[in-house]
Order: C-alpha cells, then structure tokens, then sequence
C-alpha cells in the first residue's frame, strides 16, 4: 500500500501543543558488553526451528501445506443510499494436519465502525491545529456511527443457521461437525454495510464524491467476509484489523456478479466473462481489438464517459468476473470511468495479459499517456526479478489512492483543470503505479503474512519498485531504494528508532521502517555486499520457492543464504533485529617510508643453556599419580624410551646452566642500487577506522595520488568479524597520496560523512542561502506555483 494521506480543510484554530515520544528500540546480541561476537554470531534460535513444513533451507518442507477457500459471491451496489449488499458461498479445504471445530473470518469494514472496530487505541494530544467540523464535544460514550458490517445470515449449504460470535473485526463459525483434515466444508453468508466516503473518513474502500458532476466512485474492497489463514507457524491468523497490518489470505477461486447502474463501467479482479452483455457493440468491438493491440487502446472513451456522468441511469446491468487462484478479490464501479488497454507478453512463460487503466476525466491527460504504459513495464520487469507473471490482466484505476490487489489496484495522479500537471505530480503517480502492480508479486502471489510483518510486503516490494523505476527511465527521482535516502531516518535519536522486525501495528515511522528500510537493506546487499547476479539469483530462488504459498521471515532469511553461499546472518542481525546505524570513520592516517641502511652488520648474541623444562607448579592429578604405586609409567616400562632428557630431568645428567654462551648472527646482504630505489620509493599508510554506529559493512575506500590518478578497494563487511569495534588497513603505494575517501559512493548509508575523508579539502566553491522553510503541501496536489508544462504552454 502506499501511504495515505487527508487533505486538511481550510478552516483552522491554532492551538498551542506540546509533544513528546519515547519509542524503545530492540537489540538481539548474545554479548553485548564484547568488543567481539556479538554482530557475527549465527541467528540460530532467534530463528524458528527446521521441521517438515520449513526447512533449514528456507525452502518449504516435504510436509509444508496450506488451507484454501473458493467463493461465489453476489453484490447489488445501492448508489442512492450508498449501501453495498452481497451474498456468498464459501467453500473451505482443511489440508492441514488439524481437525478443525471452528472457522475464522475477517470482517475488515468494522474498522469504520466506531463501536465494532478493533480498539486499538492511540494516544491523543492536542493538535496544533484542526477543522471546524472536528472541533465538537466528545462523545461519551461513543455513539454508532452505523459503519461497519451487518450480518443477515449465516447458514450451512442447506440454509440451516449456523451459530457464530463477532469480535470486533473478526467472527468465528461454530462448525456443527469437526472438519476433519482432508475435509471441505460449504457455507452462506449475506451481509451488507453502509459505504464510507473515502475522502472524508480514510481507508482503503468507499466512495469518492465528485461535486461538479455529482457522481460517485466506488472503489470496493475488503468488502466481504474473507476466510483467515490457519498456518503450520501461527494456527488461525485472527490478529484485529486495525487499519494498519493489512491482510493474511489463503488462496482459492472467485466467482464474482456486481449488479450496478446500467451506466457504470466495473473493473475488478480476474476476468470479465459478459463483456459482450455489458458494453456497447462499439465498446465491445475496441475491448477485442485492445487484446491485440501493442498501444493503449480506448475502450470507453473520453466521450463516452463524460456523456455518462451526465446520464444517471435507473436502469441496472450484471457484470460478472472469475478469479483463479487469487487470495483476495476487489472492483470499483463509476460511470465515470474512461477504460484503455493493450496486450502485454511475458517471454518468460509466454503469457499473454491484458494491461489495462480506468480512470475519471479529472486524470485523463495523466493517466492516458502514461498508466497503462507503467502498468505493462512493472510487470514485465518484476517477471524478470522473481516470477513470470502468471495472471490473465492487470490493472491500475485512478482514484486517489494507493492500495493493491489481485490484478487490480487503485492509484492517484490528476492533472490541472487545464490538464497541465507538475512532474513531481507525474513521477508520483508512476511510482505509486509501479509499486501497487508490483504488489501483485508482493504479497499477492509470493503471499507473506501481512498482518505480522509489512516489510515482507511493503519493503520487499518498494525494492523492486526501485529496480523497477530505475528501468523506466534513468532519470527517475526514485525516493526509496539508493543508500544515501534513509540516513535522515538512521540519523533519529536511538529512542525514536525501531528494528524492522516489529508487528506491523506497533511501528511508529512506518514509511521508513516498513517500506524503506528494508528497500535499501536489499539494495545494499545486491549493490555492495553480494553483487548484482549472485542476489538476482538468490532472490529469483526465494520467489519460485514461495510463489502461492505463505512464506515467513525466516523462509527468506535462509533462502538468500542458501541460495547464494553467503552467509548473512551477520547483515540480517544488524539491519532487521537492530537499530545501529552505519557510522564508520576514519580514525587516524599513520604514513610511513622504508629506512635503508647500507652499514648494517653482522651481530654478536649471548645466551645460557636451557635448564630442564619442569611443569612450575605440581598439580593434583601429577601428586596423586605419583603416590598411585599400581599406576605404571611407559618411560619406566620401556627403558629404551629413555634418554638424555629423561636423565636430565631427574638430575642425572649435569649441565652448566649458568655459562654464558656467544653466537654470532651473520650481516644481511646488501640492496642492490635498484632496490635501494624501489624501498625509497614506497609509501607506508596505515588507516585506523573506528565504528562509531554499530551496524558493520564492508570498507569501500577510494585513492586519490598527487599525480591525479585513482584507486579503488573494498574490504567484505567480515574485516570487523575480530574487533567490531576498530580495524586497521595498511596500504603500500609507489606514489604519494593526496586523499583517501571513505565509501564515495554513499553505498553504505553512513549517517556522518564528515569523518569519510583524510587528505586535503578544498575551499568552499559556493554558497548556499538559509531561509525558514513554509507548510509542506499535501502529497500529490498543487502547491499554487505556475508548473513547468504551464509556463512552457504546453500539454
């Protein structure tokens, strides 16, 4: 998901605020008092153990296995008083080991509910300032909001009431027979609940009011009562919905009808399979011709949709979609929508998929340039980093937002009202395409437990948005992915900072923890520590290993270790269940020249001969052998193994220890005239690094000769595997150093660079202004400034 935001109202009351934060950090160390062993040492049982479902490996076990669930649903879409209605047989597969006596499942739009969500409670102060329509008494107690889920009935496949409990965001089915393992069970449901605008309240799903035309997006999602996952690693998977850890979902195939205005184009998970009902012959004509098509084709024009908005149809249509072997399934429905598409090949498993946008007129100079386009590049480049996409469509809807799902998800990106946009508009829109597509990989397919840990999802997933952006144009301003962009958030004071390893709901800076952090974690392993081909490997095995299936952070831990005969446990410790950040500076710079000394000669040495080598203390076990008359010595056994030492010993043999004894030690040659010249020509430099952050990496140095001339070492991240606390280098060249810069490239994230460097500065070459900076603008909106295109007069 991307991050979500609210437009603030432009009515405000300024209030005077004080605030304070004390987040404690985690630290995983055996021996932490230790200059060395702590950061080194194996992960062992911080990590679960190996059995028959997970392997050591990280692949999955010969036993690993996984429940499912199918579903048939029906929604009938009430635009006059916004209320969803829907209706569903559920079909669950027990192939775990378990027998089973109830069923767990999700009712996420509780969450809107002000007296069924989840409770979980945040700590509130004073803002600085807020909207009139905020500013009213406090309800207490709360009162209903009517949000939230309201379930009419819940039946076995022959109608017979089931019994079952709500908590909160979640409900439990009493089975009235175990389900045994290797058994299914069918059961209905009928629900309906009221339809939250999305603007105003926030969230994933609801509707978005378009005063000028007086319409309504909907975008419809976690909409209907969805099956837990129950795991060989957590049981059921029933952790609330708060709004924040996003879902757990087993696998399984949809068939889904939408019953909506007649003039409401619906997009949604999986294929349409009554197109030709649906749309005009016209329409129906471009969607065939788009299957073929190598550019975005218009389906619904930009004609066609505004003619709609003036319509409003009473009258109704069904659209109706299969899904196969998805873990969840979302549409939108607006007349509104103006709908392109064209087909896209994977070479990789020669799969033909439809990329298609939807979008409002409100985008349309946007959206119809470049969505489809970003749509069709996201997948084709994540095929070639983890899996060959394998569904039959993907697309990308406008409707200011950031949110994935099966083969669909839902984006923002609008232009000016004269149609003009600001490229920081552009590229947002086209990162946040890329990111939520390549969702479709992570955690749609390669389907981590989101609820627990968001950077198996999120980071894993904003790493290959920067691989991918990087693809789309070598320009791009990419925000997340390089080094250097997550020292601000390394820089924060050690009770402001958390371990990624942290439940997604207990993050404090989720955008770096969840989704940047981990991003660049796997930048710098792929960049700097491991190389680009032997990670592309081993993340490629990761993702065939736990495509379809429920992998956990330890799964991926061993994969990339396994897969790639690096061990990095060591980076894992420090970069995931730490919170050190880099720091490494360079101490001290010791230059040293080689002394000849032409006149060395030879020397006289004087010594004494040795006296007997004696244990100095008799010890217990020697004193009570001695006093053992049964214990028998092989010296005294063996008279032939006796010697001059064993006489010597025992005083037997008599030397004078006290003589004094001379040796003479022979001069050394002489250097050569030539190698008098090569020693006087080499420079000695000893360079002193100390760790000052406490995450270890490897040294990258760069030299820079008096000459002008440049060279380049890197040290593995193993040189601290010793002393992780100071290491030393020491560097031989035949020419004089000007400079010795540490890690140039910013590969490292090293948070203070001011201690990179030793040599000569240069003087300052500019200057640079400081001035008090003003309100940041809402991500994605105008700030009022005349943009480039506009001042060009171009669009």
């Amino acid at each position: 998901m991307a991050e979500s935001f609210l437009a603030m109202k432009k009515y405000f009351i300024t209030i005077t605020t004080v605030i304070s934060a004390t987040i404690l950090g985690q630290n995983i160390q055996n021996n932490p008092g230790s200059n060395h062993g702590n950061k080194f040492e194996q992960l062992g049982t911080i990590l679960p153990t190996p059995n028959a479902y997970r392997t050591a490996s990280g692949a999955p076990g010969q036993a690993y296995w996984q429940n499912r669930a199918d579903y048939n649903i029906q929604a009938y879409l009430d635009e006059d008083k916004r209320v969803l209605y829907g209706s569903e047989t559920v079909t669950y597969y027990n192939n775990s080991p378990d027998d089973l006596d109830y069923l767990w499942l999700q009712l996420d739009e509780n969450q809107q509910s002000s007296v069924k969500n989840a409770g979980y409670e945040a700590s509130s102060t004073l803002p600085k300032t807020t909207t009139i329509e905020k500013l009213r008494p406090t309800d207490l107690p709360v009162q209903d909001n009517g949000y939230g889920v309201n379930l009419t009935k819940v039946t076995d496949a022959k109608g017979k009431p089931l019994h079952y409990m709500v908590n909160k965001t979640m409900m439990r089915i009493d089975l009235p027979k175990t389900l045994k393992k290797g058994g299914k069970v069918s059961f209905k449901i009928e629900w309906n609940y009221k339809i939250p605008n999305r603007i105003e309240k926030g969230g994933r799903g609801g509707y978005e009011y378009f005063p000028e035309d007086g319409n309504d997006l909907y975008t419809i999602t976690q909409w209907f009562p969805r099956m837990c996952v129950y795991s060989d690693f957590k049981g059921w998977q029933n952790n609330q919905f708060t709004g924040r850890g996003e879902f757990a979902l087993p696998f399984g195939d949809y068939t889904v009808s939408m019953n909506v205005p007649a003039d409401h184009i619906v997009a949604s998970t999986g294929e349409g399979l009554n197109f030709k009902e649906v749309l005009t012959p016209a329409q129906y004509q471009r969607w065939q011709q788009a299957q073929n098509a190598d550019q975005p084709i218009e389906i619904v024009t930009l004609a066609e949709a505004e003619k709609a908005e003036k319509s409003k149809s009473k009258e109704r249509k069904i659209w109706k979609f299969s899904a196969k072997n998805v873990r969840d399934f979302a549409w939108t429905s607006s007349r509104k929508f103006i709908w392109d598409g064209m087909k896209v090949l994977i070479p990789e498993n020669n799969n033909k998929v439809m990329a298609m946008s939807l979008y409002p007129k409100e985008a349309y100079h946007l959206y119809r340039k470049f969505s489809t386009h970003a749509v069709a590049h996201t997948i084709k480049t994540y095929s070639e980093y983890t899996i060959p996409y394998p569904y039959p469509v993907a697309q990308s809807i406008e409707a200011a937002n950031g949110m994935e799902y099966p083969m669909i998800c839902f984006n923002y990106g609008r232009t000016e009202k004269d149609g003009t946009y600001s490229e920081a508009t552009k590229y947002g829109m086209i990162g946040v395409i890329i990111h939520e597509v390549g969702h479709n990989f992570f955690p749609m397919i390669i389907n981590s437990d989101e609820r627990q840990w968001s950077w198996m999802d999120e980071g894993l997933n904003t790493f290959v948005e920067y691989l991918t952006e990087e693809r789309w144009d070598s320009k791009f301003p990419s925000k997340r992915g390089p080094a250097w962009t997550i020292v601000d958030y390394m820089k924060l004071p050690k009770d402001q900072l958390e371990p990624i390893m942290v439940n997604s709901e207990n993050i404090i800076h989720f955008g770096p923890n969840a989704y940047a952090k981990p991003a660049t974690g796997l930048n710098i392993l792929r960049e700097t520590i491991m190389g680009r081909e032997l990670f592309d490997s081993a993340f490629k095995t990761y993702s065939k290993r736990w495509a379809f299936r429920h992998p956990e952070p330890a799964d991926f831990f061993r994969t990339m270790n396994d897969a790639s005969a690096e061990n990095l446990d060591w980076f894992w410790r420090g970069w995931f269940y730490g919170t050190d950040p880099v720091d490494i500076g360079i101490e001290k710079v010791t230059v040293a020249t080689a002394h000849v000394n032409p006149e060395l000669k030879q020397k006289m040495i004087q010594y004494k001969v040795e006296k007997p080598r004696l244990n100095a203390f008799e010890d217990i076990s020697k004193i009570r052998n001695q006093a053992d008359a049964t214990l028998k010595y092989y010296v005294e056994e063996t008279p032939e193994t006796q010697d001059f030492y064993y006489r010597y010993a025992r005083g037997q043999e008599t030397v004078d220890t006290e003589k004094i004894h001379y040796q003479t030690i022979p001069a050394t040659a002489p250097l050569s005239a030539t190698e008098k010249v090569k020693a006087q020509n080499i420079t000695a430099y000893q360079i002193d690094f100390k760790n000052i952050g406490g995450m270890v990496m490897p040294i990258i140095l760069e030299f820079t000769f008096e000459d002008g001339t440049k060279l380049k070492d890197k040290k593995s991240a193993q040189i601290w595997r010793k002393n992780e606390q100071s290491v030393s280098l020491t560097y031989y060249f035949d020419k004089k150093l000007k400079s010795i810069q540490l890690d140039p490239m910013r590969e490292t994230a090293d948070i203070d660079t001011s201690n990179n460097y030793w040599g000569e500065l240069s003087e300052p070459t500019s200057e640079f202004e400081v001035f008090k900076s003003q309100k940041a603008t809402t991500r994605g909106a105008s700030d009022g400034r005349l943009n480039p295109m506009q001042a060009a007069e171009k669009k």
